[in-house]
């Protein structure tokens, strides 16, 4: 096999999960990801078109040569490490709940206090217990094909009602509206819900969930095949995190270092 003459590459993104990657009037791409990538494309020396996919069907998509890079703030986790290869991680967040602030769940208990998962139940089991007893006969609200769908439905889909949203928009909306008890997300997700008109109302509740429950952080999505493309973004995102471009980029968007 040889190498490929990599000059120019297309990097998939949902375009409609703020304030990572969003949809800007006048259809170009805004947020920390379109920044991060530009900045990405040229200390690797290539140029970078991108495109808005759905996120449910990303990975088929790279697969299927739509695009050569998911970089949708697309967490790092075996299983998908068996379908497709990720560069090193340039971000870790943590994820929360959000209910509306006169909800009887808008204080759960170790509300803002950050606490870390392994993704191993027994380990978690003193935390995952005490979530579970809260949030007993409730519906839990979540964007689908996501590592917190997956999470919720492993961990709580025996005491919870799991309800799956295409996008956070139309899971947010039926937040607001009561239709779901509580919404759980990347918290920078939610930051930026918060600030949406319509969802002033919105407060997160319970803990900051860090750890390795959620992999190693996120990275860019890329075929198995195409290794040297990664060796390529590897070196370029070491070099934006040493040099301090990651952090400016996440403070400027996130108000917060996400930098793993």
């Amino acid at each position: 096999a040889f190498a490929k003459d990599w000059t120019e590459v297309v990097i998939g993104l949902e375009g409609a999960y703020a304030p990572w990657n969003l949809t800007n009037p006048d259809g170009t791409m805004g947020g920390f990801e379109p920044e991060l990538a530009a900045d990405l494309c040229k200390r690797a020396n290539l140029k970078c078109k991108l495109v808005a996919h759905d996120w449910d069907t990303m990975i088929e998509a790279l697969n299927a040569n739509k695009f050569d890079i998911i970089m949708d703030a697309m967490s790092i986790t075996p299983e998908r490490e068996k379908v497709i290869a990720f560069s090193v991680p340039y971000a870790a967040t943590p994820a929360g709940f959000a209910v509306l602030k006169d909800s009887p769940l808008a204080n759960l208990p170790d509300t803002g206090k950050a606490i870390k998962l392994t993704g191993d139940a027994t380990q978690d089991k003193a935390e995952l217990d005490k979530l579970r007893a809260e949030l007993k006969g409730k519906t839990i609200g979540v964007q689908t094909a996501t590592n917190f769908a997956n999470w919720l439905n492993a961990n709580f889909k025996d005491v919870s009602t799991i309800r799956e949203y295409k996008t956070t928009a139309e899971r947010d909306l039926d937040l607001v509206a009561g239709r779901i008890d509580i919404g759980f997300d990347d918290e920078t997700a939610f930051q930026a819900a918060f600030a949406t008109p319509g969802n002033e109302d919105l407060v997160f509740t319970g803990p900051d969930i860090g750890g390795k429950v959620w992999g190693d952080g996120m990275g860019l999505g890329m075929r198995q095949a195409d290794t040297d493309l990664k060796a390529k973004f590897d070196e370029a995102i070491k070099a934006a995190l040493a040099d301090g471009t990651d952090k400016k980029l996440a403070l400027k968007w996130f108000k917060l270092d996400i930098t793993p």
